[in-house]
């Protein structure tokens, strides 16, 4: 079977100890991930290793998702990230039971979890500046505004619901820069007979 992950991390503060340790989880992730299968291994030992390079303060969030191809079932991990959210016969589940964030604490206990995704279903995971994104009046995006959008383009494309997102998003915040990171992953199962990849 050919497995795929897909991981969407984000780092507190800004600037460049910032970016190194982003740096620092995506090549810490691509050497454990074949070395951990079990993705509550994975994120203790991610852990450990941002925990003792890290800065003090620092830390990471981080969902890491590991999907078979030809099967609906998704094994993931989240370590104080925004919940993923689940699509599905139009309405929307959010994905509780995140472990803390990676490099808080030396030794920490991080848990896998499993959905299976029918025909159609998508899974969405975001990161913190998509609902923490503000307008003229300081007035957040917010989970609401995330869901109508999400929801106005059931049945469409990963790509077409990824869109959907960033077209509500831009006239809300209109000429202010977003002031944080705006990171959107899409995973649709796709329906029998579908040519999509995606």
């Amino acid at each position: 079977a050919v497995h795929h992950g897909i991981a969407l991390g984000d780092v507190a503060g800004k600037a460049l100890a910032a970016a190194l340790l982003m740096v620092k989880l995506q090549a810490t992730l691509r050497a454990l991930v074949p070395l951990f299968p079990a993705l509550d291994a994975l994120g203790a030992s991610t852990n450990r290793i941002l925990h003792r390079d890290g800065l003090p303060n620092r830390f990471a969030t981080l969902v890491y998702l590991t999907l078979t191809e030809g099967h609906g079932d998704v094994r993931y991990l989240n370590a104080g990230h925004v919940p993923p959210l689940v699509i599905r016969g139009g309405a929307i589940e959010e994905l509780r039971g995140g472990s803390i964030a990676l490099g808080f604490v030396a030794e920490a206990d991080f848990t896998e979890h499993n959905i299976s995704l029918d025909d159609g279903d998508v899974m969405v995971i975001v990161s913190d500046g998509v609902i923490e994104a503000v307008d003229a009046a300081d007035d957040f995006f917010g989970d609401e505004r995330l869901r109508a959008a999400l929801l106005s383009a059931t049945g469409g494309s990963a790509r077409q619901l990824g869109q959907a997102v960033l077209s509500a998003l831009q006239p809300f915040i209109g000429d202010k820069k977003p002031h944080d990171d705006v990171s959107i992953v899409v995973v649709r199962r796709r329906l029998q007979g579908d040519k999509a990849t995606r």
